[in-house]
């Protein structure tokens, strides 16, 4: 008897093991899908893992329902990569299965190919002879005979010369016929009743063809380029990651396309990540000029019919040479990759939250087997450690491309401000100053407000009452153009109220300001700009993106305001002014990554301005203009700020000194979640000792009415992953057999960030 294990799109740990069927043997391969039962009356997809001939003991092995491929849809070492994403990230495998495949490959009959109709001649018509007939049988019919006239003429029939039967050199979608003719579908549906045209339809694909490859549009690298680019690839001879560590406007992408190039010559393929969505279309502009139709894109904004289109062709004899994609690309086929390159590498977008896998791109892509290029500006603390330490190879660029020069960070004490009343709402006098005059000089501005809608919260005048989420223990967003108030957490709104509830009050007013609040203040203190805003309510589709890029980079706008989307790299020529309005929130967060994400943004948004021409000006408003990171950022010394950082972590045990396991239990009352956290550390403490602290409530402390608690484990570099992994199973096992704890949720997050 033949054994297949199974994994299954549920969160279960392991595999499950069926029989094949004798009329299956020899159809069911590694990696190919099979339909199979599971429980009492259902049914799911399922990945083939392992074929062997090992009876499991104990229970009856039901048999396989149904093998859905002929070939595998997973190379063999896509297995072997999820199973490593299970095992680091603490996730069953059939959650890596779920995130890993377009929801089309996981279902029976979840994708279809798209088609299109084409219409064409019946047989009896195809030579002048015929072709006479049927016009002078459509004469009584004038708008039936303009269509067929219409399709002659576009299918090039009517230059036929003889009564030779032959296909018309031209196909022609119903589609077309119906614009060039400006007929109806019902006449059309009368030619083809009378059986003067046929239809046939015809699989077309939801691919961007692009168009041919030109090497030659690669643009000659400067001196300080080609020594970065050879520096890289001696650093490749030894090393399997290296670090390009180059400031904002170097010209790190056309080392890129440089190496992508080498890569290509070479017959091999690339994978080149990118964190944000906004950053793509860009990219995939530039990428597109030079490599064509060999370029394929992928990530979420994309449907799922695509997905699994870009899928099925990377399997094929002719997949894409170049993926540019977000996280979820790393999941993709490749059958001869070469290079990763994870531009933007410190960016906390590469970081899966929810649902599970909790995994981070650049450590997934380091583990795909190709040597892997982090490029950044500002690298996390982790790859700068690992660089300098000489885990990782080091490539440093200090030069911008062109000579231009990095901007001039002038900070403003906006404590000072408002205590002599000179602030305009959150927009001190130098700024709106240094704005108007690049309005005026037809030059362009950004705003980097990182909150959205607007106002983060409304309050009581009165009483100081501040409406809160019903099933989430955060204060509600106000967003004035939906006039509603939004949970940010779980995505509940709620209508606005009129009078305060607690006291009857009508003074009801926002506190602080999201970007939406922002636009609407820049519209009346400058009404001749053009504005536009990028953030998660105006960016929901793949066409919003594009559009605000576009018009932002072709200066249909001209004053772009935006959260952290804004600070990704994007790249615009004539940028000569960047606010950050509230440097402080991103200060004061209760986190010990707060400084490091905080100086990486205030970095990378400066660097959005004086990219081309002359030297661009970035005004940081902040209320503590002596804290050591704002000079580090003024400074732009990353050597310093990093200094520092590592020093700090290290004396506190953490990253990357340290390995954190964050553990989260959740549970729909708070008294059973809290009894719960204690009676899980004091177990972990039995194993791990002051490894572990907590539990504690986070910061948001209730989610969708379950309430939360943490557990850190706070892990020397060294130790036996394995048996860590082994021993929080354990003691998850063991709790979660105690009745009170049934509903209870247990999951980790691994290396958070």
């Amino acid at each position: 008897m033949s054994y297949a294990d199974i994994i299954l799109p549920v969160p279960l740990d392991g595999c499950f093991t069926y029989t094949i069927p004798e009329e299956m043997q020899g159809r069911v391969g590694e990696g190919m899908r099979v339909v199979v039962p599971f429980g009492r009356n259902k049914q799911y997809v399922g990945i083939v893992a392992r074929l062997h001939d090992e009876k499991p003991q104990g229970y009856q092995v039901k048999p396989l329902a149904e093998v859905l491929d002929a070939q595998p849809i997973l190379l063999p070492g896509q297995l072997k990569f999820w199973q490593w994403i299970a095992d680091y990230y603490m996730s069953p495998i059939g959650e890596v299965y779920k995130a890993a495949l377009p929801a089309g490959l996981k279902a029976e009959e979840g994708y279809k190919p798209r088609t299109e109709t084409f219409i064409r001649l019946t047989p009896n018509y195809r030579n002048e002879p015929t072709l006479h007939v049927a016009l002078n049988m459509l004469a009584r019919a004038p708008k039936q005979q303009e269509a067929f006239i219409a399709y002659l003429s576009l299918s090039r029939w009517d230059t036929i010369d003889g009564d030779t039967c032959r296909e018309p050199v031209l196909e022609i979608t119903r589609e077309e016929l119906l614009n060039v003719s400006e007929s109806s579908l019902t006449i059309i549906n009368q030619l083809v009743k009378r059986g003067f045209l046929e239809t046939y339809e015809v699989e077309v694909g939801r691919l961007n063809q692009g168009g041919e490859a030109h090497p030659d549009r690669i643009k000659p690298l400067s001196k300080a380029q080609q020594d970065a680019y050879n520096q890289i690839l001696f650093s490749f001879l030894k090393k399997q990651v290296t670090l390009l560590q180059g400031v904002t406007s170097s010209g790190k992408t056309e080392i890129y396309i440089h190496l992508i190039q080498k890569e290509l010559d070479e017959h091999r393929q690339v994978l080149f990540l990118m964190p944000e969505i906004a950053l793509t279309i860009q990219m995939m502009q530039r990428l597109q000029r030079v490599f064509g139709k060999r370029l394929g894109i992928y990530h979420s904004k994309y449907s799922d019919a695509e997905r699994v289109e870009i899928w099925q062709k990377q399997l094929s004899k002719n997949p894409y040479d170049v993926i540019l994609g977000a996280r979820s690309a790393v999941f993709l086929p490749f059958q001869r990759l070469g290079l990763v390159i994870v531009d933007e590498e410190h960016e906390t977008s590469y970081k899966q939250q929810d649902p599970m896998p909790r995994y981070h791109a650049r450590s997934a892509a380091i583990m795909l087997g190709a040597k892997t290029l982090l490029g950044t500006a500002t690298p996390s603390l982790e790859s700068y450690y690992n660089a300098k330490t000489g885990k990782y190879g080091l490539v440093t660029l200090t030069e911008r491309y062109q000579g231009i020069e990095l901007p001039e960070i002038q900070v403003v004490d906006t404590r000072d401000l408002q205590s002599r009343k000179m602030m305009s709402g959150p927009f001190s006098p130098v700024l709106l100053s240094h704005v108007r005059k690049a309005l005026q000089q037809s030059e362009q501005a950004i705003l980097f407000q990182n909150r959205r809608g607007w106002a983060p919260m409304i309050e009581c005048k009165q009483c100081g009452w501040v409406p809160r989420c019903e099933h989430c223990d955060v204060s509600l967003t106000f967003h004035r153009s939906m006039n509603q108030l939004t949970c940010h957490y779980c995505g509940m709104t709620y209508q606005v109220p009129t009078v305060c509830p607690a006291c009857g009050s009508k003074e009801l007013q926002g506190r602080g300001y999201g970007t939406e609040k922002i636009e609407d203040h820049i519209r009346e203190i400058f009404p001749e700009a053009r504005v536009a805003r990028m953030d998660l309510d105006t960016t929901r589709t793949r066409n919003a993106y594009e559009r605000l890029i576009t018009d932002f980079s072709a200066v249909r706008t001209n004053l772009l305001i935006g959260t952290q989307m804004i600070s990704k790299g994007l790249d615009f020529d004539k940028v000569s002014v960047v606010g950050i309005l509230d440097a402080d929130r991103m200060l004061n967060q209760p986190d010990f990554r707060a400084y490091e994400h905080a100086f990486m943004m205030m970095a990378q948004v400066s660097g959005r301005a004086g990219r081309k021409g002359h030297r661009g000006q970035v005004f940081l408003q902040t209320k503590s203009p002596d804290l050591p990171l704002i000079s580090q950022v003024v400074h732009n010394d990353y050597e310093g700020f990093a200094r520092t950082q590592l020093e700090e972590r290290q004396i506190f045990h953490y990253p990357p000194y340290y390995r954190l396991i964050y553990v989260y239990l959740k549970h729909t009352k708070d008294e059973v979640v809290n009894t719960a956290g204690i009676e899980l550390g004091t177990r972990l403490r039995q194993w791990f000792g002051g490894r572990v602290l907590g539990p504690d409530k986070p910061s948001v402390s209730r989610v969708k009415t379950l309430s939360i608690r943490k557990l850190v484990l706070k892990l020397e570099m060294g130790i036996d992953m394995p048996k860590v992994r082994q021993y929080l199973a354990l003691a998850q096992q063991q709790m979660l057999q105690d009745k009170r704890y049934a509903s209870l949720q247990v999951y980790y997050d691994v290396d958070p960030l």
